[in-house]
């Protein structure tokens, strides 16, 4: 029951993560929604793997913060080096 109420409003938090990807005004705004999407897809796999009992979904969890990190730093690298080269 509370497995339920807690994919609920993850996805409640998803839903709203993608209004505002969608509706973002800057390309920041964007970013910063597609990583929220990213850090409660992480909450939704650790809690599936406590669900399942399966630990090994902790790690996966992991690998995927991880890379969700990694991407963010890579797209916003990119944005500025698009601004700058734009401004300058």
């Amino acid at each position: 029951m509370i497995f339920l109420v807690v994919c609920a409003a993850l996805l409640f938090t998803v839903i709203l993560g993608l209004i505002r990807a969608f509706a973002g005004p800057t390309i920041y705004d964007r970013v910063l929604a597609v990583n929220s999407i990213g850090t409660k897809t992480v909450l939704l796999i650790a809690a599936l793997g406590f669900l399942m009992n399966r630990p090994d979904f902790t790690d996966i969890s992991l690998l995927y913060a991880l890379l969700n990190f990694i991407g963010t730093i890579a797209v916003l690298k990119f944005v500025r080096r698009q601004e700058g080269q734009k401004n300058g």
